[in-house]
C-alpha cells in the first residue's frame, strides 16, 4: 500500500478529512418478503467492490473471520427458522490465508426466515459482524439494519435501508478510492506486459523462430520491387504476428469470462492438471518429443501465402506461428493462464507483449538489413536456450502441484521436499549449462561460451542459495513459491522453536507486556505501552492489526524480521499492538456508544477500531502510526510497506523527529 497521509486539513476536522481513509467496501441493503401472514424472509444483500472479497458464514479455524449474524430480540416477538442461508459462494485455496476459504464477488445475498409471534411487532433489528480483504488491507466492520415486518405501518414495499458503515463516504473519498483501483489496475497489467514481453523474447531464441529472422526479412526485401516496398512488407508482417496473438487473447477473455480463471487459477484440479501440462512442456524441450499442430494446417496456411498482398502477408504471419508451436506453444500457453487468472484484459495484454517481442526483430532487421551480419550463426546454442526454458518450466510445474497439495492438506510436497525438488532441478541446469550433461538434440560441445559459463555460475550460485532451506531460512528472494513455512517438518527451522533459537530465556517483560512477532516486545493495551514510554523515554509505534490480517503477518515476517527493522522495534521504539478483531467483550462499565459512527462498542477489537476510526481516520489493516510521549503524530501513518528501505526510512524519520 503506498503511504497514507492523515491530514487533508490540518485545522479544520471536516466530514472529508475523517472520511478521506476510511474504506467502506461492502454496502448492505435490505428487503422483506413476504412468505404468508406470519412468516417473512429477511434478505440481507451486500454489494461488493472490485478486488475485495466478503467471507461466508462457514470458515475454518485460523483463517478470515467468517461473516455472522445477530438478531435483536429472537425468540420473543418472533422466532428465527433454520439458519441463515447464503448464495452461492467461490470455494477455493486462498493465496493470501494460504487454506481453502470461501467467500464472495460482487454481490452476496443473506436470507433468515422467521416467524412473527407478536402482530403488532413492527421492525426487527439485525447486526452484521464480517472481514473483507483485498491484496493489501482487510477491514473488520459491522452493520446495523432494520427490517419493517408490519404492513399496516410502512407501505408493502421492499424496504431497502442503507447500513450504518464506519462513516459516510464523501464524494472525494469516491474519487480517491476509484483513482486508487485504476492506478493499482495499472500496474498489473504493466507487470502481465513486461513478463509477456521477455518471455516473447525468449521464444525469439528458440530453434524454431530464430532462423526465421534472416530468411524471413531476406524473402521480403528480395522480392519486393524496392527497398521501401520490402520494409513495408516487413513491418505489415510484424503488425500482422501482433494481431494473431491479440486475437488469441482476446478468444480467451471472450470464451473463459474476463475474471473466471481469476476462481479456476486456485482450483485443485486445475493445479494438478497445469502441473502435468508444464511436465509434458518440459520434457518437449528437454528434447523427449516434439508437441506440433497438424502438418495440413501449415500446408493450408502456406497456400493461402502465396495470394501475395496484405492477406498473404497476415497468412505468412499464421504460418509462423503454427511452425513455430513446438517452442512458442508452452510459453504461450503458461503465459496465457497466467494472466488469465489475473483476470479482465491481462490474457490480451499478455499477448500483445508476447506478440510485440516476436514482432520487433522482423519489422528493425527488414528496416536495416545490414544488422542481419551481426546476428550470431544458428547452432546448438538455440536448442540449449529450449533445454534451459525446459528447466524453468519443470521447476515452476512444483508450484502448481503445491498449490494443489496444500488446498488438500496431504502434507506430501511440504516446504523441505518443495525446496529439495528445486535445489535438484537447478543443480542439473547447472551441470548442464558447463556442459558435464547433454540431452537430446544437443551439438557436441568442446568448450562453453563466456555467456554460458556466467549463466551457469549464477544458476549455481541460487542453487546453493536454496539449501539453507532446507534447515528454515526464510529464502525472501523466491517468497511465495515455496509453501509456507508452517506447512513444513519443522515449521521454526531445524533446533529452533517459536519463541526463538534454540528456546533461548527471554529476559524479563515490563509489566502488561508480552513477546510479539519476531519476539519483539509489545503492549496490547493503549494506557500501558504509552506510559512504559514514557518511563523510558522512547517513542511509539501504534500497530493496528488483526488476528485474521494476512498483510500483517507479511509485514512481521518478511519486512520486520530484518536485522535492521528489527534493531529498531527491539531498542529504538515502544510497540503497542492493536487488534482490531478481538472479540473479548469489553466490561459493561466501559462499552459506550461511538461518537463518530454511532455504533455500539462492546469488544476490545470494537474499542481499538473505533479508536483507529476516531483518531487517526482510517479504518484498514495493517496501519503503523509513530507518536510521542503525548501521543502526538511524529509523521505520516502508513499502511502496508514490503520495501524494507521505505520501512527502514518511516522508522528513523519518525525517532528523529522524536529527539529534536
Amino acid at each position: 500500500m503506498n503511504r497514507l497521509y492523515l491530514f487533508f486539513l490540518l485545522t479544520l476536522a471536516s466530514v472529508v478529512s475523517l472520511t478521506a481513509q476510511i474504506k467502506d467496501p461492502v454496502k448492505w441493503t435490505t428487503e422483506v418478503e413476504k412468505i404468508s401472514e406470519s412468516e417473512y424472509n429477511l434478505v440481507f444483500k451486500a454489494a461488493i467492490e472490485p478486488h475485495w472479497h466478503l467471507y461466508s458464514q462457514e470458515l475454518p479455524e485460523g483463517g478470515a473471520l467468517p461473516t455472522t449474524f445477530s438478531f435483536e430480540g429472537a425468540g420473543e416477538g418472533y422466532e428465527l427458522i433454520g439458519k441463515t442461508e447464503e448464495s452461492a459462494s467461490i470455494t477455493e485455496y486462498d493465496k493470501v490465508f494460504e487454506m481453502e476459504l470461501s467467500y464472495f464477488d460482487e454481490e452476496a445475498t443473506f436470507t433468515q426466515k422467521i416467524k412473527l409471534k407478536d402482530a403488532s411487532l413492527a421492525t426487527i433489528n439485525a447486526a452484521i459482524e464480517f472481514q473483507a480483504c483485498d491484496d493489501e488491507s482487510c477491514i473488520f466492520d459491522s452493520a446495523e439494519l432494520s427490517f419493517v415486518v408490519n404492513e399496516n405501518a410502512v407501505d408493502e414495499q421492499s424496504t431497502e435501508v442503507a447500513a450504518k458503515t464506519a462513516t459516510e463516504k464523501s464524494d472525494a473519498n469516491e474519487g480517491q478510492v476509484a483513482t486508487k483501483d485504476k492506478k493499482e489496475k495499472k500496474k498489473g497489467l504493466l507487470t502481465i506486459f513486461l513478463i509477456a514481453f521477455f518471455s516473447g523474447f525468449a521464444a525469439l531464441l528458440t530453434p524454431c523462430v530464430f532462423p526465421m529472422i534472416p530468411m524471413t526479412v531476406s524473402f521480403f526485401t528480395k522480392q519486393s520491387k524496392t527497398r521501401a516496398a520490402g520494409i513495408k512488407n516487413a513491418i505489415i508482417y510484424g503488425i500482422s504476428i501482433v494481431v494473431i496473438y491479440v486475437l488469441l487473447g482476446s478468444l480467451v477473455t471472450a470464451v473463459f469470462g474476463a475474471d473466471s480463471l481469476n476462481a479456476l487459477s486456485t482450483n485443485v484440479w486445475f493445479n494438478i492438471i497445469f502441473f502435468i501440462l508444464l511436465v509434458v512442456f518440459a520434457a518437449s524441450f528437454l528434447g523427449a518429443f516434439e508437441i506440433v499442430l497438424p502438418n495440413s494446417w501449415a500446408n493450408k496456411v502456406d497456400r493461402q501465402a502465396d495470394r501475395g498482398g496484405i492477406i498473404g502477408i497476415l497468412f505468412m504471419a499464421l504460418a509462423l506461428a503454427i511452425v513455430s508451436f513446438s517452442c512458442t506453444g508452452p510459453i504461450v500457453g503458461t503465459l496465457l493462464v497466467e494472466a488469465a487468472s489475473k483476470g479482465g484484459a491481462a490474457p490480451i495484454i499478455g499477448m500483445l507483449g508476447f506478440s510485440l517481442a516476436l514482432a520487433l526483430p522482423f519489422m528493425l532487421f527488414a528496416m536495416f538489413p545490414g544488422w542481419l551480419n551481426s546476428l550470431p550463426k544458428s547452432g546448438g546454442w538455440l536448442n540449449s536456450v529450449k533445454v534451459f526454458l525446459g528447466f524453468l518450466e519443470l521447476a515452476l510445474a512444483f508450484k502448481f502441484l503445491s498449490n494443489a497439495d496444500l488446498v488438500l492438506q496431504l502434507h506430501w510436497l511440504e516446504r523441505e521436499v518443495f525446496i529439495a525438488i528445486w535445489i535438484a532441478v537447478f543443480g542439473v541446469l547447472a551441470m548442464y549449462l558447463f556442459g558435464k550433461i547433454s540431452l537430446p538434440h544437443d551439438s557436441p560441445l568442446q568448450h562453453i561460451s563466456v555467456g554460458r559459463l556466467g549463466l551457469g555460475l549464477l544458476v549455481l550460485s541460487f542453487t546453493i542459495y536454496l539449501i539453507p532451506g532446507l534447515w528454515g531460512a526464510p529464502l525472501k528472494l523466491i517468497s511465495g513459491f515455496p509453501p509456507p513455512m508452517h506447512y513444513s517438518e519443522s515449521p521454526y527451522g531445524v533446533g529452533f522453536t517459536k519463541t526463538g533459537g534454540g528456546g533461548a530465556a527471554h529476559a524479563e517483560l515490563p509489566e502488561g507486556a508480552h513477546h510479539g512477532p519476531q519476539d519483539i516486545v509489545a503492549f496490547l493495551d493503549y494506557d500501558k505501552g504509552m506510559a512504559y514510554a514514557k518511563e523510558v523515554g522512547k517513542p511509539v509505534m501504534i500497530d493496528f492489526t488483526g488476528h485474521a490480517c494476512v498483510n500483517c503477518r507479511k509485514m512481521e515476517e518478511r519486512v520486520w524480521s530484518e536485522d535492521q527493522i528489527l534493531n529498531i522495534l527491539n531498542n529504538d521504539i515502544v510497540l503497542i499492538s492493536l487488534y482490531v478483531d478481538d472479540k473479548r467483550p469489553l466490561p459493561e462499565s466501559e462499552q459506550y456508544v461511538s461518537d463518530v459512527t454511532g455504533k455500539n462498542i462492546k469488544t476490545i477489537g470494537n474499542k481499538w477500531s473505533d479508536f483507529q476510526i476516531t483518531k487517526y481516520k482510517a479504518n484498514a489493516q495493517p496501519y503503523y502510526v509513530l507518536v510521542d510521549n503525548d501521543g502526538n503524530n511524529l509523521n505520516d501513518p502508513v499502511g502496508y510497506t514490503p520495501d524494507v528501505d521505505d520501512y527502514e526510512a518511516w522508522l528513523k524519520d519518525g525517532i528523529s523527529n522524536y529527539k529534536k
